[in-house]
């Protein structure tokens, strides 16, 4: 199977283990910038960890999941974000104010709306979850 697009597979790989209840989710290939993304998500407690694991064709990402994750993905294309546009997106892509995060890349690193508001930075939007 060919993959287009990884964040939005280990995006939704994410989504369909939670609702089916599992408490691990293997993401295949991994890479570094979703590695990133789950580092922010396991920061704000919607997973309780992931592992890398070298198999040799791109690496695996193994995560631990804790349930708290109600709907999650990728967003495509990757809307160039200014500081002051953030509500803007907020409200196109979280159910309410202060509930949720998005996922930014910035020139300061990979990181969270809220984060990069407090940074007074802007960015591209990866992804969201809530």
């Amino acid at each position: 199977m060919t993959r287009l697009n990884t964040i939005a597979d280990g995006m939704s790989a994410l989504k369909n283990a939670g609702d089916t209840g599992k408490s691990e989710c293997i993401i295949e290939p991994a890479s570094k910038l979703l590695g990133a993304m789950l580092r922010i998500m396991q920061d704000a407690g919607y997973i309780a960890g992931f592992e890398f694991i070298e198999d040799g064709r791109g690496g695996q990402l193994k995560v631990h999941l804790t349930g708290k994750i109600n709907k999650c993905g990728a967003i495509s294309p990757r809307f160039s974000v200014q500081l002051d546009e953030m509500e803007y997106w907020e409200k196109q892509y979280l159910p309410g104010k202060n509930f949720g995060l998005m996922i930014l890349s910035t020139s300061h690193g990979v990181m969270s709306h809220v984060q990069a508001r407090k940074e007074g930075i802007g960015g591209e939007l990866l992804g969201y979850l809530y």
